[in-house]
């Protein structure tokens, strides 16, 4: 949990079926605080850079640009090992705080984002093909942080 917005966000992976592009990774981070979703980005590839997409668009959300965070905020994830990641996280100033493998239960929020997300939009939508999805699923982020309830 987090007492404050900007105070601790979470990240995490997850995979969504995209018709002709077939699986596709989705990368999402959240405010633990406000349960906004920061940033995300979805690719065909799991690679670092799906990770270090989601976390720049949630860099420009935040501050309206790529900069340095200037309090300190802690990033919960699984451990994102590829030196671009990490590299990224220290130029921003932000503190990476790491989940155990395996236990989701350490990254509930996010975990239960990705549960909301599937089921109120990706198993409701036949994606034709990963530009689909994008398009579907920035709609249903837009709801998820303006219009519904947390």
């Amino acid at each position: 949990m987090a007492a404050e917005p900007n105070q601790r966000w979470a990240t995490d992976l997850c995979r969504i079926w995209a018709g002709k592009d077939g699986w596709c990774h989705l990368a999402l981070v959240i405010d633990c605080c406000t349960r906004e979703l920061l940033g995300w980005h979805l690719s065909r590839s799991g690679k670092s850079k799906t990770v270090v997409s989601a976390l720049e668009h949630a860099l420009i959300s935040h501050s309206g640009c790529l900069d340095r965070v200037p309090q300190r905020v802690l990033l919960r994830s699984l451990v994102f090992i590829n030196r671009s990641y990490t590299a990224l996280v220290k130029s921003y100033c932000l503190q990476q705080e790491f989940i155990t493998p395996y236990t989701p239960e350490q990254n509930e929020m996010v975990e239960r984002v990705i549960s909301i997300l599937k089921k109120q939009c990706a198993h409701r939508h036949r994606f034709e093909s990963l530009a689909h999805a994008s398009r579907v699923i920035a709609d249903w982020i837009g709801f998820y942080n303006h219009r519904r309830p947390h």
